[in-house]
């Protein structure tokens, strides 16, 4: 897939580089592109013959997150699970929650686990598209997006879990994907949300970074390392922007950077990708993220380890951690026998082989009997999401591991 420079396909699969994957961005816009201000439920699902509801999720410091839910399979179908179990799903950085509904159904996750009974939640954190409202921020100002993955893991996923556990009465099994795995991986280091979560499924794990395998991911990192809010002046990272446009161009001088084709240098070769499911996800991405929440993503590159954000100053860690560096999410600290799925591929330039075993490595204290690992070698980054073989080769796999935990 080659794109030039100033296409729109550029800057969409430049998202893959900051570390997670399928990311949306922009103005409201329907799962075919057109303008649709009803919702995803409306863009992506209902079309689709199943029956969708929207919620807006509040959260304890003031964003208003959107959240469907699909309660059954296609056409009201699923009589025979009167007992659904609730499953969220989670994205990553620089999407939303389209990103699990832009396969067809019989290829999507969240279409895919309505089928077989069980009741979806698709949650969409605060900054993308129909997640840019706040109780009193506006989204045009710089506080509203002052915030980094720290605030995911202590107020939007914990609103959203808390949220779809009082609605449904039951345990949730959770999935995320790319930086969706961060936050449910920081957040049960924690200790929280434990109570609430049945079991967690993880897609392309990230948590330690150091051994990404992409020459512009590492470039990008580097980068926002730096003093990236003074390149760009904007708390908004807005992959259409012109800074953002700017910023990619000089970085594509490098001759070891191929940005036409950054699918592949960004998130490995990934080996079983339809056209017009790519095409399709185009469409709909990439979506703003905060310009802090990226460097906090950097730190972890650079540093090694998983810390709360570094403000760069001991001073500045002192007034906001009551300590001069930022506290590390220590993840042997997950409860031992918390049912986890992990999946990784071999030709993952994000979620390196490397990294998944640092990971691991943490967990080596983890119930065997609760800890279930697949590695599949030729799958990269975006396989896990729209992959046409991963019902057969990731999504069997994961539903049978829910119907274990019943």
């Amino acid at each position: 897939m080659g794109h030039s420079l100033s296409s729109f396909p550029f800057f969409s699969l430049y998202t893959f580089l900051l570390v997670l994957p399928f990311q949306t961005f922009g103005s409201s816009r329907g799962l075919d592109g057109n303008s649709d201000a009803a919702g995803i439920c409306a863009a992506a699902v209902a079309v689709r013959g199943y029956e969708c509801h929207e919620f807006d999720v509040i959260t304890d410091d003031g964003y208003i997150l959107s959240l469907q839910r699909i309660p059954q399979g296609r056409g009201g179908g699923g009589a025979r699970f009167p007992n659904r179990p609730p499953v969220l799903l989670q994205h990553g950085v620089l999407v939303d929650g389209m990103t699990w509904l832009v396969s067809p159904p019989e290829q999507s996750l969240a279409m895919i686990l309505a089928d077989n009974g069980f009741d979806v939640w698709i949650s969409n954190i605060r900054g993308t598209r129909f997640s840019t409202r706040h109780m009193t921020l506006d989204p045009s100002t710089p506080e509203f997006w002052d915030w980094t993955w720290d605030d995911l893991v202590f107020h939007d996923l914990p609103a959203i879990i808390e949220f779809v556990f009082k609605q449904t009465g039951q345990k949730i099994h959770y999935v995320g994907h790319s930086m969706g795995t961060l936050m449910a991986l920081a957040s049960f280091s924690e200790g929280k949300l434990i109570d609430k979560v049945r079991s967690a499924t993880l897609l392309s794990p990230i948590a330690y970074l150091s051994h990404m395998t992409t020459t512009l991911g590492v470039l990008v990192a580097r980068a926002f390392v730096g003093e990236i809010t003074t390149i760009f002046g904007l708390a908004e990272f807005n992959p259409k922007g012109e800074p953002v446009s700017n910023f990619l161009k000089a970085l594509c001088t490098d001759p070891e950077v191929d940005c036409y084709d950054l699918l592949a240098s960004l998130t490995g070769r990934n080996c079983c990708l339809n056209n017009s499911t790519v095409e399709l996800f185009l469409k709909n991405e990439p979506q703003s993220t905060a310009t802090k929440n990226l460097v906090h993503l950097a730190q972890t590159v650079r540093d090694g380890i998983l810390s709360r954000y570094d403000y760069g100053n001991s001073d500045f860690n002192e007034e906001h951690y009551g300590e001069s560096k930022p506290p590390i999410y220590d993840l042997s600290k997950i409860p031992r026998d918390l049912p986890i799925y992990l999946s990784y591929g071999g030709e993952d330039a994000l979620s390196d082989v490397k990294d998944v075993e640092t990971l691991l490595d943490n967990l080596k204290l983890h119930d065997e009997d609760k800890l279930h690992v697949q590695y599949i070698k030729d799958y990269a980054h975006a396989d896990f999401i729209m992959g046409e073989t991963a019902k057969d080769i990731v999504y069997n796999q994961i539903i049978s591991f829910f119907r274990n935990q019943q």
